[in-house]
């Protein structure tokens, strides 16, 4: 019989750390590394190009970003849920996005995905802290999403067999979506289902992304129903290919067979079964198959050259295999957005399981014939039809089922959305008992138009910018509290000018002026003022400094800024460290090295001594005309744990001080010098 019970996973870890206290204003850091180039973009397929330019990202918000982790790793236990038949052992991490931590298949003892042996965060999410492995998760808009790290609502409902699933549900915030992935094992079953549905509870369209990620081990060959692929690297460009060869003859079905990181997104002829497939040279490995609605497949990898070999180490630890992604999504590309109309929903089933094929027909030189193959080995292992079959008894019978036993809970944003909008959602509740300290100044605005300011020497609360929310801020009761609040709202809507206006009122009466400070630094910067921007980033430090009682040496561990409890002084130093951080690199950006140095060396030893603080150490030593210092600083060695994907700043700052190679334990480089 089928199982679903809670258990421990403990694994050497490095902890996720506070969130960054500061509202993510700006666009995603990583945008860059997922965009197209606008000759690109003017030779796409009409329809592409439109779902391309969809509803891109102004700002993160109301998402908080993730940057307080490091690379030190502990022993840590982490809370999981395991299904289990006599087939298959899944392990869930709920805490952790609901990724799929391991997909064994019991009877030959096989791992059939890449199973990190480490918990490590890293600056791939859109909001900063993601870890490789499994299979993840991924709402929101293009990247990895925003809950890469944090816990989703589980429960155990009943399967549409009558057996146990798992239901993960959550309340998606960059959309402002309620999703929920259903997992379960019918029993005598090599196949893991997986029923996932997007809602749409407004009356306005949605824009909507979503790819379920896979990772495998990289020895393998990866097959799929296409004869072309839409090649995308990191130079901007998205271009067709042959697949399984491109333009210089080279099988890159072949993970261990491309140079530099790149991601193909098969094109899948429209009446062919979805599905996509990972296996070693003996033949056998994992697929995963699904319903219609499922469109793309892709394949990403990581590369043989020296930045993506680096990239694999900075994920897990020294001689773990690498690993190679395959992945479904809704579009042909992870590039495009679709639109969901209010009221409805999308909602689709996967499967995954797997696969015994030919070695020499599925990995021999014949394309056609080794899809053919698999294919037929898919086809007698679970049928197309058994799919869709599964498909259907799950959507009209367990889909809206209400849980029946808790397993974890969330956050309480759903609950929040719940209470203001009416909302019935079966099968995914959001209970209020779930609201917590960061919702309830927001249940306060909502009972009684009144949103209640911080405690004094408080940081402000989490924001929350959608229409309906703006609108309630607009006729509140105007104090600082509000007005920085306000602001945010109306800046994520795009009235840049209003929200500069609302955060100028607001500081005309602010006690606690840094808050609103940095969002007019922010706004100066964004707006090509860079002198003020620079200028409003100190001034907002040392306001927090000061209020921190140590305006000397800007140490922020006496008067906290949060109150008391547990925590509250690591809270606060994340605060002057940020802030400290964003006035270094702008004082910078206006040639004003002297006072860089200033505010750098009046920091926390501590804080000095993490790898972001070395970095712009080096910058300031540059900018000093001393490119022997910072060269002593690289030989010294540092790590910057939030170096975002893509990032390029290591290697032009060493180019800036010698022509010798950059030192392999720099070198991130995911494109062709």
């Amino acid at each position: 019989m089928t199982t679903v019970r809670r258990a421990v996973l403990t694994l050497p870890a490095a902890p996720l750390g506070p969130d960054n206290p500061l509202p993510a204003l700006r666009a995603p850091a990583g945008a860059g590394a997922h965009a197209v180039d606008a000759r690109t973009l003017a030779g796409l397929p009409r329809d592409m190009a439109r779902g391309i330019g969809r509803a891109p990202l102004r700002s993160l918000l109301p998402a908080p970003v993730r940057d307080g982790y490091g690379r030190e790793r502990t022993p840590a236990d982490i809370d999981t849920i395991v299904i289990e038949n006599d087939r298959l052992r899944v392990t869930v991490l709920p805490g952790l996005g609901g990724r799929i931590h391991s997909l064994l298949h019991k009877p030959t003892g096989r791992e059939l995905l890449y199973r990190n042996p480490v918990f490590q965060p890293a600056a791939f999410a859109l909001n900063g802290a993601w870890f490789s492995g499994g299979i993840e998760w991924n709402i929101g808009a293009t990247g990895h999403t925003t809950l890469s790290c944090s816990p989703l609502h589980a429960a155990t409902v009943r399967a549409p067999d009558g057996g146990p699933m798992l239901r993960l549900w959550e309340w998606e915030r960059l959309r402002d979506l309620p999703f929920q992935v259903d997992l379960w094992l019918p029993e005598g079953s090599d196949f893991l289902y997986v029923g996932v549905r997007i809602r749409n509870p407004h009356e306005r369209v949605a824009p909507v992304y979503w790819w379920s990620n896979t990772a495998v081990p990289e020895d393998r060959r990866v097959l799929a129903p296409a004869e072309a692929a839409w090649h995308h690297g990191y130079d901007g460009g998205l271009h067709r290919v042959s697949v399984p060869s491109t333009e210089d003859g080279v099988d890159r079905t072949y993970p261990l067979n491309s140079r530099h990181a790149a991601d193909w997104f098969y094109d899948l002829p429209e009446e062919r079964r979805r599905w996509i497939a990972a296996l070693d040279p003996d033949g056998s490995g994992l697929v995963q198959t699904s319903t219609g609605p499922l469109r793309g497949r892709k394949l990403f990898v990581w590369g043989t050259g020296r930045g993506g070999r680096r990239w694999q180490e900075w994920l897990t630890e020294p001689g773990t295999p690498g690993y190679a992604e395959i992945q479904a999504g809704l579009a042909r590309t992870q590039l495009e957005h679709l639109e969901l109309a209010g009221g409805e929903e999308f909602s689709w089933l996967e499967a995954y399981g797997p696969l015994a094929a030919d070695p020499a027909t599925a990995l021999g030189d014949d394309w056609t014939a080794a899809r053919a193959d698999v294919e037929q080995r898919l086809a007698g292992a679970l049928p197309g039809a058994a799919v869709d079959a599964a498909y259907a008894a799950w959507r009209e019978g367990a889909a809206d089922t209400a849980p029946v036993e808790v397993l974890a809970v969330g956050s309480g944003w759903g609950a929040l959305e719940v209470l203001r909008g009416e909302l019935e959602l079966p099968g995914t509740p959001f209970p209020e008992s779930t609201l917590g300290p960061e919702q309830r100044p927001w249940r306060e605005l909502l009972r009684t138009g009144v949103l209640p300011p911080p405690s004094p020497g408080a940081a402000p609360g989490a924001p929350l910018v959608a229409g309906p929310w703006r609108d309630m801020l607009e006729t509140a009761p105007a104090d600082p509290s509000t007005e920085y609040h306000l602001g945010i709202a109306q800046w994520h809507a795009g009235d840049r000018a209003q929200a500069v206006r609302s955060w100028e009122r607001g500081l005309k009466q602010a006690k606690e002026r840094w808050p609103l400070l940095h969002c007019l630094a922010v706004a100066d910067e964004e707006d090509g003022h860079p002198e003020r921007a620079a200028d409003r980033f100190v001034e907002a430090f040392e306001d927090y400094a000061e209020r921190a009682g140590h305006a000397d040496r800007a140490e922020f561990g006496g008067r906290t800024g949060f109150g008391e409890g547990p925590g509250s002084e690591t809270r606060a130093a994340a605060v002057g460290a940020a802030l400290g951080r964003e006035a270094v690199a702008a004082l910078l950006a206006n040639g004003r090295a002297d006072r860089a140095r200033k505010l750098w060396s009046g920091l926390p030893e501590e804080v000095r001594g993490s790898g972001a603080f070395r970095l712009l150490e080096i910058r300031i030593l540059l900018a000093e005309g001393r490119p022997e210092a910072a060269r002593a600083v690289f030989y010294e060695g540092f790590e910057v744990a939030d170096l975002r994907e893509g990032a390029e700043i290591l290697d032009e700052l060493w180019a800036r001080i010698t022509d010798e190679p950059l030192p392999d334990a720099y070198e991130f480089r995911m494109r062709p010098s």
